[in-house]
């Protein structure tokens, strides 16, 4: 998603830096409201990149009071749904309109469509507040793809966490501001739980495993922070994949690594993942042809 202000107006020296931290508080926010999971973002100065798991079983097992309690932390709801909180008593033609309502605003809990939404607009409203003007703030609508496997979920993770290395605007990713991989090297280096408001990484797939993203949070630190470091460097440099958990386990080379982490929009459009899950998600999609399969095959293999 991108958005107009620039980190300071070249005309009126304005700084706007701080409107990062607005996206960045409201990201994490919403996460607490939408069963949607939080597993990678870096808010830039003119865009935003998410990383986002959408949990629907997680909205499926809230009850109505959950359901209506979350949507009322973003809208006021209906006047049937207030006096459902207030433990009103409804008729039986109420709770039927009731249960609908519900049923409308479960659905839109886990849609990433709603959760952007609910971003962009607050943000919207605010900017234009500061600025003391009305109109459009957001320069377009969200584009989104769909990953398919771990591989591409990771890779895409660490696209999106090295943004500001590749645009030049830190050297590591602990002093990358306003990115997951800045809170999650901080928790590591406090000796802290992992950041509640981001989708945690709970280890090696096992049984009774939580939800979360199934490899070490260590591991994926140091994989990005060496990844990091070769951008910087503007050159090629080495990634040992016999010392990369997690590149072994996703299969992929240092040089398909190093391309992903640099250069994932380029190459895929709708979905990413290894060439079956595209074939799998064409059909599913019911199209004819679908943007990156050969990319797919040579990358996410």
């Amino acid at each position: 998603m991108w958005y107009g202000s620039r980190a300071t107006d070249e005309y009126s020296g304005t700084s706007y830096e701080h409107r990062r931290t607005w996206v960045e508080d409201k990201v994490l926010w919403l996460s607490s409201v939408f069963a949607i999971g939080i597993c990678a973002y870096a808010v830039m100065r003119n865009h935003v990149h998410l990383v986002l798991c959408v949990d629907k079983d997680e909205a499926v097992s809230w009850s109505d009071k959950q359901v209506v309690g979350r949507w009322h932390r973003l809208h006021r709801g209906t006047l049937l749904s207030q006096k459902f909180m207030r433990n009103e008593l409804l008729s039986e033609n109420e709770l039927i309109s009731l249960k609908e309502t519900i049923a409308i605003y479960r659905q839109r809990l886990y849609d990433i469509s709603w959760f952007m939404a609910s971003l962009s607009e607050p943000i919207a409203r605010q900017a234009n507040k500061e600025d003391g003007c009305t109109g459009r703030f957001w320069e377009g609508r969200f584009k989104s793809q769909a990953l398919l496997d771990d591989a591409a979920v990771l890779s895409c993770m660490a696209y999106v966490d090295l943004n500001p290395i590749r645009a030049k605007m830190a050297k590591t990713p602990e002093t990358s501001q306003h990115t997951s991989i800045q809170k999650r090297t901080e928790a590591i280096q406090q000796h802290k739980r992992q950041p509640y408001k981001l989708l945690p990484f709970v280890g090696s797939p096992r049984q009774d495993m939580p939800q979360g993203i199934a490899f070490s949070l260590q591991d994926y630190c140091e994989l990005v922070d060496t990844t990091g470091r070769i951008i910087r460097a503007d050159k090629a440099g080495t990634l040992d994949s016999a010392h990369s958990p997690i590149l072994s386990r996703l299969g992929l080379s240092e040089e398909q690594w190093i391309t992903l982490t640099t250069e994932f929009e380029q190459h895929f459009c709708y979905a990413a993942g290894a060439e079956q899950m595209m074939q799998a998600f064409k059909t599913h999609t019911h199209r004819k042809r679908i943007g990156g399969m050969r990319q797919a095959k040579r990358l996410l293999s």
